[in-house]
């Protein structure tokens, strides 16, 4: 399965066609999975968690991608305790490798791991991988139009496909009309489409390089009462990155 869902960048490369009025939910999506997945990317984020009992951890790390997000790397290198510490996550999430400096060992995760929450964040491991998951593993179906954070947006619906082991059973999306990217995600329990988990707020978005970002990510835990901010400091989408970046050599660097 091909994981999608935020990894940090939102990227657009199409314009709003003349007759989007009439575009269908799956030709809606396309043009999202699309400009959520540029061809090479480099960035320094920093990650803010904020428990349901109010503790808040601090971490910053840089990260890298590229195949459109087929292959990422996240390396921290904040706090002090963490720097060094690398995640690949190879095919788009479906396989995952941590690297830990202060026992130079390198640990393979169970496929199951991508549902996980990556470093205790309210990010799971394929929220934060590239891909087609949007348009493989769900429905697509067009809701009617509404307005969310004071701009007009399309609003779909996604349902898990029969036979998908995608983590989430539904999805609510709602899309900046001039640009198609999501301002807003509502994400629904695998067993239960009704029971809402988390929620998705976009914003910041500036554009770098031509390529409109967003440089700030809020994920609230609905049932947990936590949240996560994920903030952009800087990126590089002109980046030529190396393949063997991307291996267990490079993880360890």
């Amino acid at each position: 399965m091909k994981k999608s869902v935020l990894t940090a960048i939102l990227s657009i490369g199409f314009f709003l066609p003349a007759a989007a009025q009439d575009m269908t939910g799956e030709e809606i999506i396309q043009k999202a999975n699309d400009i959520m997945n540029p061809p090479q990317m480099q960035a320094v984020m920093t990650m803010i968690i904020i428990t349901s009992s109010g503790e808040e951890r601090t971490f910053v790390y840089e990260s890298f991608a590229m195949n459109h997000g087929e292959k990422t790397l996240m390396r921290y290198l904040e706090p002090s305790r963490s720097r060094g510490q690398a995640i690949l996550m190879e095919d788009h999430s479906n396989r995952i490798t941590m690297y830990f400096p202060s026992t130079k060992r390198v640990r393979h995760l169970a496929e199951h791991a991508r549902r996980q929450k990556m470093e205790g964040s309210d990010f799971a491991y394929e929220d934060m991988g590239g891909g087609d998951a949007f348009i493989t593993d769900y429905d697509t179906k067009r809701l009617q139009d509404d307005k969310k954070m004071d701009t007009d947006c399309y609003t779909l619906e996604l349902i898990r496909k029969e036979g998908s082991d995608a983590g989430y059973s539904r999805l609510l999306m709602w899309l900046d009309k001039s640009n198609f990217v999501p301002l807003l995600m509502d994400y629904y329990d695998r067993k239960d489409p009704e029971l809402h988990i988390k929620r998705l707020f976009v914003s910041d978005i500036e554009v770098i390089q031509g390529i409109p970002t967003a440089k700030r990510m809020v994920m609230w835990n609905m049932l947990d009462n936590s949240k996560t901010t994920m903030m952009i400091n800087s990126v590089d989408y002109e980046v030529n990155l190396d393949e063997d970046l991307f291996t267990e050599r490079g993880l360890r660097e």
